[in-house]
């Protein structure tokens, strides 16, 4: 079967939209987390762990999604985009990838340095670090300013390819549709 260049296969398509969807779901209800279950509350536990639950699943998705992107080619730009666009859109990309392993992993960090550890799903993981509070809070300060620079990322990313669908008209946006997506790979097997 032919390889389409000219958008990403429906795998890729679909990690892109499944996992963007609840990366952003996961980032809102880390953000929430005081608001949802606050500090010294019986429910605080057990909303801190659905939060690790949830992170850590999503970190082994964005491995997976990684490790499609490292031996999938991604379509070329659109020929409208200049040079500076596409160093741009590649720069963009790559925050975007250094995010989604950087939150999840220092959140992972801080959970084995804390007496509290984690329940993955209500079943707790013996921690592999000491209870240190100082390790705990560097470890979490940048899971936290991780997130927000995710978050300025993703809004970053949301606006100019909106810029693209809605003023350059140029089809930035059908490359990653999983509806206008190239062959799926797993076919031609």
């Amino acid at each position: 079967m032919a390889t389409d260049h000219t958008h990403y296969d429906r795998v890729a398509s679909l990690l892109h939209w499944l996992l963007g969807l609840a990366l952003v779901g996961q980032i809102a209800f880390g953000f929430l987390l005081d608001d949802i279950a606050p500090r010294g509350t019986p429910a605080r536990a057990g909303v801190i762990n659905l939060h690790k639950s949830l992170g850590i699943a999503l970190g082994v998705l964005i491995l997976l999604r990684l490790a499609w992107r490292l031996r999938h080619r991604p379509p070329a730009w659109p020929a409208s985009m200049s040079a500076w666009q596409c160093r741009a859109a590649r720069i963009g990309h790559a925050a975007m990838y250094a995010c989604m392993i950087v939150v999840p992993a220092s959140g992972y960090v801080a959970s084995n340095f804390s007496k509290h550890g984690v329940k993955l799903f209500g079943v707790a993981l013996r921690p592999w670090g000491p209870d240190l509070p100082a390790v705990y809070a560097a470890a979490n300060l940048l899971h936290e300013a991780a997130a927000w620079v995710f978050t300025a990322l993703i809004v970053g990313h949301v606006l100019v390819v909106a810029k693209h669908a809605l003023l350059d008209h140029d089809g930035l946006l059908a490359r990653i549709s999983p509806w206008a997506a190239g062959p799926d790979p797993m076919e031609s097997r």
